[in-house]
């Protein structure tokens, strides 16, 4: 019996994937089209496949920068959030001070809110500072994260207090405690909100859509509309997959090179 099910999640879990894979082959199966073999109905090659259309998307804009400006733009906001959700999670986690509960209320209310309902007054913000097309405007109100500062808040309370009573006696003070036993103890948890929080503000389109006006600070997601609506690609179905493939392909190597290390933070942090 207990066989039998194991098959039927086997299956179950193979055909969910041959579904979510469909997008993805008709995209690099498109993208290697030639551009008149792109225009033809037929659902198979008439001619040989081709690299053409990776060339021709790469010198049609300016990936390169485009992805100088995501690295940078994605690095950064992780590098901070890293800093931020673990002395939060810290603080709410293990500190007890007057306020600790309306405070931390109004961090998950942060996870509540549509992303869309605060982007009126952080463009306000961002205007105010200067910043409208500015790499900083993206990455600015992404530092506090109110969903890593819930995920490390729950994992460092589940943690044994004898590990900081340990170091107390040691002499050690509460950054020391933090740094040595918290963090690496939390490591899991950090490693499931870092894949988060990359792929989020990797494929993040609206905000740096509305605080970039130039090639100069725009991203991948925002490149990539600007190179399908512009007259290098018009309909030319080949070159826009191969623009699209050219924005994924990063995320798709890093998932299949790390899958398993992945999959691991996400058990261990307790994420389903």
């Amino acid at each position: 019996m207990n066989s039998n099910v194991a098959k039927l999640r086997a299956a179950t879990a193979c055909a969910l994937a041959a579904i979510w894979a469909v997008p993805l082959i008709w995209s690099i199966e498109t993208a290697l089209r030639t551009e008149r073999d792109a225009v033809s109905n037929g659902l198979l090659w008439t001619e040989p496949p081709s690299l053409g259309s990776f060339i021709d998307a790469w010198n049609s804009a300016p990936f390169p920068l485009y992805y100088v400006n995501t690295m940078i733009i994605v690095t950064g906001i992780l590098a901070v959030q890293m800093l931020t959700v673990s002395l939060a999670g810290y603080a709410f986690g293990r500190l007890s001070f007057p306020g600790k509960g309306p405070l931390f209320a109004l961090f998950l209310l942060q996870m509540m809110l549509p992303a869309t309902a605060l982007v009126l007054p952080n463009y306000q913000t961002m205007h105010f500072l200067g910043l409208i097309d500015n790499r900083l405007a993206i990455m600015l109100p992404a530092f506090a994260s109110g969903f890593g500062t819930f995920l490390m808040a729950q994992t460092f309370k589940s943690l044994p207090r004898e590990f900081e009573d340990a170091a107390h006696v040691d002499g050690a003070v509460w950054w020391q405690v933090l740094w040595h036993i918290y963090v690496p103890l939390g490591r899991p948890a950090l490693v499931a909100f870092g894949v988060v929080s990359v792929c989020y503000h990797w494929n993040d389109f609206l905000w740096p859509l509305i605080v970039t006006n130039t090639p100069a600070s725009r991203p991948l997601t925002v490149g990539l509309a600007a190179f399908t609506q512009s007259s290098e690609s018009g309909e030319a179905w080949q070159l826009i997959m191969a623009g699209t493939l050219l924005t994924a392909i990063p995320l798709l190597v890093a998932f299949f090179a790390f899958q398993r290390r992945f999959i691991n933070s996400f058990i261990q942090s307790g994420l389903r």
